[in-house]
C-alpha cells in the first residue's frame, strides 16, 4: 500500500473534545485508569494498545455507551453544555444522533441488516426528526456518495454486501448528518489488504474535504500512522504516552510504546 504524507494539520488551540480524569471498572478489573484525552478541531487522534488495554471502552464513553465511575466529558459546541455523561438516556440519544458519528468494528452493532442501505442512513436522519420522504432519500444518497458507495446498490441491505461495503453504509450513516465528532473502532480489521487501503482513502479524503475531527481505534499501527495527527497509547487502562503521531513512531519514550513499534518495523 502506497501512502503520502500530508502536510501536518493546523487545528486551533481550544479543544472541540476533553475527557477529563475517567475511570471504568467492570467488577474487579479496571479497564480504564483516570484517563484525560483532549481532541482538538479538525484532527485525527489515534488511539493504540493492545486487546484489553481501554482503548474500545474509552471509546465507547466518548460515543457515550458507557458511563464512567468517575469523570467527566465535555464537548465545545454552542448548543452543548455541561458533563455529558450526566445526560439523561434520550438527551444522549439525540446528541449522539446529531453530532457524534460512530462506525464500528462489527457492522452488526451499527446496522440493520436486512434493511436497505439507504434506509439505514435513513434512520439516523429520522431520530434527528426529519420525516420526508423525499429528503430522506436525497440525503441518505449523498452520504453513500461521500462514503464512495455504490449507488447502484442503494436498495441493497448490508447482509448482501461485502465487509467493505458494509464499511461504507456505516460511514454514510455516521456522516450523513454532518457530525462534529467521528469515532472509529477497528474500521479495517478483517478486511482484505486492498480493501482496506480503499476505506483509509476514503477517510483521509473525507477528512480533508469536511475537516471532520476523528478518533479512531486500531491495534493496527500502519493505520494509525496513515490517518492520525497525534497518538494515545493504552496499556492496561492508563495512557502511558501521548504525542504526536511522528515523535510516537520515530522516538517512542515508554518502554511499552517501544515494544510497540519495534514489534511492527
Amino acid at each position: 500500500m502506497t501512502i503520502t504524507l500530508d502536510a501536518p494539520r493546523i487545528v486551533t488551540a481550544r479543544p472541540l473534545m476533553t475527557l477529563k480524569n475517567v475511570s471504568k471498572s467492570y467488577g474487579d478489573v479496571k479497564a480504564v485508569r483516570d484517563a484525560s484525552v483532549e481532541v482538538f478541531p479538525g484532527e485525527v487522534m489515534g488511539i493504540v494498545g493492545e486487546s484489553g488495554s481501554g482503548k474500545s471502552t474509552l471509546l465507547r464513553m466518548m460515543n457515550l455507551e458507557d458511563t464512567p465511575d468517575t469523570g467527566s466529558y465535555t464537548l465545545d459546541l454552542p448548543d452543548v453544555q455541561g458533563n455529558l455523561f450526566e445526560l439523561d438516556r434520550f438527551a444522549r440519544r439525540m446528541l449522539c444522533a446529531t453530532k457524534i458519528g460512530i462506525v464500528y468494528q462489527n457492522p452488526h452493532l451499527g446496522l440493520l441488516m436486512n434493511h436497505s442501505s439507504s434506509g439505514n442512513v435513513a434512520e439516523r436522519l429520522l431520530v434527528a426528526g426529519e420525516r420526508r420522504f423525499s429528503v430522506l432519500r436525497e440525503k441518505a444518497k449523498t452520504a453513500l456518495e461521500a462514503s464512495e458507495f455504490p449507488l447502484e446498490r442503494l436498495d441493497a441491505p448490508p447482509i448482501e454486501l461485502s465487509g467493505g461495503m458494509q464499511q461504507r453504509v456505516q460511514l454514510a450513516k455516521a456522516i450523513a448528518l454532518e457530525p462534529a465528532l467521528l469515532l472509529l473502532d477497528e474500521p479495517t480489521t478483517g478486511l482484505d489488504v486492498s480493501v482496506q487501503a480503499l476505506v483509509l482513502d476514503t477517510l483521509k479524503r473525507l477528512q480533508q474535504d469536511r475537516h471532520i475531527t476523528m478518533v479512531i481505534v486500531s491495534h493496527d499501527l500502519g493505520v494509525i500512522r496513515t490517518m492520525a495527527d497525534r497518538v494515545i497509547v493504552m496499556r492496561r487502562g492508563e495512557i502511558v504516552e501521548s504525542g504526536l503521531a511522528d515523535q510516537i513512531f520515530q522516538d517512542p519514550q515508554h518502554p511499552y510504546t517501544q515494544q510497540l513499534v519495534h514489534a511492527k518495523l
